[in-house]
């Protein structure tokens, strides 16, 4: 049986990432400075393989406001009963690597003078800075949406009092009920994430015996990750269920209305009891502020190393970033940080650096004990990172194999939560 260990994880991370650098060499006017924006798998990621392998030579500090994170991947398995929301939430142990962990919200980056403004007006000077904020949400991309209608419709696309408001709605729903979602345009966070969803918000209608629920989904692209494997499981498991429909069915959302619960298209306006509208998404506001995005609201970077193509002083990895084709994931992220902390060792204290190699995994849940994957291995090439092998799942497989994916997704949760925060 096929499964991914913590052990096995963290072995092909470090080996698709070419990490095994010699030792560093500390600078003679004394420890340089790394300073890591975010928390999540990239950030922290970053944070403690410098500290750890640089056994010292580099000064890093983490600026992270929450003393535990809270993964967006597998909150889906929140939604759908198959985990509780405690076994998402990670406090950072990154002290034992020697981090500093400023628990603030970094207000400002000063690129020429090298620094990082804290919310408290103080500062954080910088030889190299990495950034990994995430995504924001756009919520003026859908006409009557906004921050305050989050509370109401919620998009749930940002983990914490979303996910449980989300919960908390689909919980409640009685027999019968109407759910619609929005699904986000491209480019955005996790491109399977959505259909898992609808197929975990399926599963707990059928669990409850929801006959005559139905849940519409909205779509602004005439194609997603996954389709036909989310397509075939939905009849399989959920006939008459999901309705999903690609632009030229709804001609467009025109509003969203969260005090009268509706969605309006070209087509319809649809009187909904669930609303979970997932906005078009940007990177985080201080990768904005900073200058570091182009038109679309996203970070371009130098393949080879994840740095930033506007300053060589930063990197930017994660979802903030445009990594080529290489799906904005907990996994890519984590990859990225693999690559980034190799080239910071080398740039900071002398350490061997290797060609990068990044990977990448997404695991999809349709249904208990059948889920799917996609990934592949990725490198640098005519200035993007490019696919240079891919897998993904195949229609009709057996259900012993959907079986062997559904206990590799769950342990490789185990092991990249475990490399990532412990």
């Amino acid at each position: 049986m096929s499964t991914i260990t913590r052990r096995r994880f963290s072995a092909s991370v470090l080996a698709a990432a070419g990490v095994l650098a010699a030792p560093g060499v500390l600078r003679a006017q004394g420890k340089p400075k790394l300073v890591v924006i975010g928390g999540g798998p990239g950030g922290a990621t970053v944070a403690k393989y410098v500290a750890r392998d640089s056994q010292g030579a580099i000064d890093v500090t983490m600026v992270e406001p929450l003393d535990a994170f809270i993964t967006c991947f597998h909150s889906n398995l929140v939604l759908g009963g198959l985990r509780s929301y405690d076994s998402i939430i990670h406090p950072y142990k990154l002290s034992n690597y020697g981090v500093k962990h400023v628990r603030q919200m970094a207000a400002a980056i000063d690129r020429d003078k090298k620094q990082v403004r804290l919310a408290d007006g103080s500062t954080l000077p910088y030889d190299r800075l990495v950034v990994a904020p995430g995504i924001d949400i756009k919520f003026d991309s859908v006409p009557g949406y906004s921050e305050e209608a989050a509370a109401i419709m919620p998009h749930a696309w940002k983990p914490g009092a979303q996910t449980l408001l989300l919960k908390k709605q689909l919980d409640a729903l009685s027999d019968g009920a109407t759910i619609v979602m929005l699904a986000p345009p491209n480019p955005y966070r996790c491109p399977p994430g959505p259909y898992e969803r609808v197929s975990c918000m399926a599963a707990v209608l059928k669990a409850k015996g929801h006959t005559k629920s139905r849940i519409v989904v909205i779509d602004p692209k005439e194609k997603f990750s996954k389709m036909a494997l989310f397509q075939e499981g939905w009849q399989k498991h959920y006939p008459g269920m999901v309705e999903w429909m690609d632009p030229k069915m709804h001609g467009g959302v025109k509003a969203v209305d969260p005090k009268a619960m509706t969605v309006t298209t070209d087509l319809e306006t649809i009187k909904a009891d669930l609303v979970n509208v997932i906005p078009a998404q940007m990177a985080g506001k201080i990768a904005r502020d900073a200058q570091l995005t182009n038109q679309i609201g996203y970070c371009p970077i130098d393949p080879n190393n994840m740095k930033s193509a506007v300053d060589p002083n930063i990197y930017v990895l994660g979802d903030a970033a445009i990594a080529g084709t290489m799906p904005k994931s907990a996994f890519s992220a984590n990859s990225h940080a693999k690559v980034v902390a190799m080239a910071v060792r080398g740039e900071l204290a002398g350490s061997r650096t290797f060609p990068a190699r990044y990977a990448n995994t997404c695991w999809s849940v349709i249904a208990k004990d059948d889920t799917v994957k996609i990934g592949g291995r990725y490198e640098a090439k005519d200035g993007a990172i490019a696919e240079v092998e891919g897998f993904v799942s195949k229609t009709n497989e057996n259900p012993e194999v959907r079986l062997q994916t559904s206990e590799e997704n769950m342990g490789w949760y185990s092991g990249i939560t475990a490399d990532i925060f412990t």
